[in-house]
């Protein structure tokens, strides 16, 4: 389950620790395919942020821990330069419901560089783990628009 040393990404992570694989970074690819225009359609976990990041769910985020600054802004703009696509980003602490709502953070548990790369999930769509979480809510194009700017972003960290 979620969380659990036993989770597939906690074991990988680790592996990696105890043989001294020395890692750039781990980017972590959740949900990246919903995407609207529509007018207040994104929301955030505090109202505050409303202010700093866009109302409209037409975006795609990287999102890192405090301390990961430079590393977030590195593959935001990789990506904002491989793609089209708006990409935003933000270095939160981890108490920032839905900061560590992936497999990234398996990496920072044993020390390292991770994002996630995502479109926020259930912050932004209704469909989000309902039996209305189908294909045809995806936006394939700006999907493959979400896969070009992280080509370009890994191709930047190599």
């Amino acid at each position: 389950s979620f969380t659990s040393p036993a989770m597939g990404s906690a074991v990988h992570a680790a592996s990696l620790k105890e043989r001294g694989v020395a890692l750039r970074a781990m980017i972590a690819l959740e949900m990246i395919g919903y995407f609207t225009d529509a007018p207040n359609s994104q929301q955030y976990p505090v109202s505050i942020l409303k202010l700093l990041h866009p109302t409209r769910g037409n975006f795609i985020g990287v999102v890192g821990k405090l301390g990961q600054g430079t590393l977030v802004r590195r593959i935001r703009n990789a990506m904002r330069r491989a793609s089209p696509l708006p990409v935003r980003s933000i270095s939160a602490p981890v108490s920032l419901p839905g900061v560590d709502f992936s497999d990234h953070r398996s990496y920072w548990d044993v020390g390292y560089e991770a994002v996630m790369i995502t479109d926020t999930a259930f912050y932004r769509n209704p469909n989000y783990h309902t039996e209305h979480d189908t294909p045809e809510t995806l936006d394939y194009g700006r999907m493959a628009r979400v896969v070009q700017g992280i080509y370009g972003a890994v191709l930047d960290l190599m």
